[in-house]
């Protein structure tokens, strides 16, 4: 199908295997034969209790974790052995945004070296001043001000820095972006702005998405289809609708009783809050 972007097929991780003279160890299988596709375009949700294999099924998918058996198709080329060499190339095109900002965002450095170091160790810009010329562009699009290029990620709130990281991934333009529990430590103000960023900026980039969650309601709020994971494996996949309203899997159902989800207000992520308002959050 020619709207594929990713497909994976048959997906293994093994974590801990080790084979030598003095050691051998057969190690910790982690994904058992996982089955994924995303379309162009698409917001995928991949939800499942703690251990679940879910966040490890997303840095498989990105090749940040190496992949036992199975194989891995982004836009058309197998990925799954593909050199360090040609996936610096592909990175580009695949972004993730981790769950904790502080712990992925240098705290040596500024957001001025932050957002425009990848620009130019990909080529994007040619130069230090069409790389701080796009950054600034960039920030924009996510509703921050220029002034934040000369701080550090400690001097921002922790919805500023989940910006900076939605920021750093958006810079390339790339056709995937892979989520991962984006949300989880932030107030329910601060969650419907950067879920609507992220809605809006997939929607103007045609940006094909995994989102990675424990929060059903947001699942069910941000995305189109959703894989549900248990021990290492897919034991349901189908539209988001469908899945809340009559699912198949008894564990699906279990999922849902145990955390009771409110009808979602259709105009949730619609709210506005001023503009600027987290900015005077900035310290000086």
């Amino acid at each position: 199908m020619t709207d594929i972007l990713l497909d994976a097929r048959g997906l293994e991780v093994t974590y801990g295997r080790r084979h030598g003279l003095l050691a051998k160890s057969p190690g910790t299988r982690v994904l058992h034969g996982v089955d994924v596709s995303i379309r162009r375009g698409e917001t995928v949700g991949i939800v499942g209790e703690s251990g679940s294999g879910k966040t490890t099924l997303g840095r498989a998918l990105l090749r940040l974790v190496p992949v036992s058996a199975g194989s891995i198709r982004f836009g058309g080329e197998d990925i799954t052995a593909a050199s360090p060499e040609r996936m610096r190339a592909v990175r580009r095109r695949m972004q993730m945004i981790f769950q904790d900002p502080m712990a992925s965002l240098n705290p040596r450095h500024t957001i001025r070296t932050i957002l425009t170091a990848p620009l130019l160790l990909h080529g994007v810009a040619p130069n230090q001043r069409a790389a701080e010329e796009r950054a600034h562009a960039t920030l924009a699009r996510v509703s921050l001000p220029e002034l934040v290029l000369d701080r550090y990620p400690h001097e921002l709130s922790g919805g500023q820095r989940q910006r900076i990281g939605i920021a750093r991934a958006a810079l390339l333009e790339p056709d995937f972006v892979l989520a991962d529990e984006i949300v989880s430590g932030l107030d329910v103000s601060t969650q419907a702005q950067v879920l609507r960023l992220l809605k809006d900026l997939s929607r103007e980039m045609g940006l094909a998405m995994a989102f990675i969650s424990h929060d059903l309601s947001v699942i069910r709020a941000v995305c189109d289809r959703v894989y549900v994971m248990r021990l290492g494996r897919v034991v349901e996949e189908g539209p988001c609708e469908r899945i809340f309203a009559n699912p198949g899997s008894d564990y699906t159902r279990l999922l849902i009783d145990a955390i009771p989800l409110p009808d979602i207000d259709p105009h949730w992520l619609d709210s506005r809050v001023p503009a600027g308002r987290e900015l005077e959050n900035i310290h000086v």
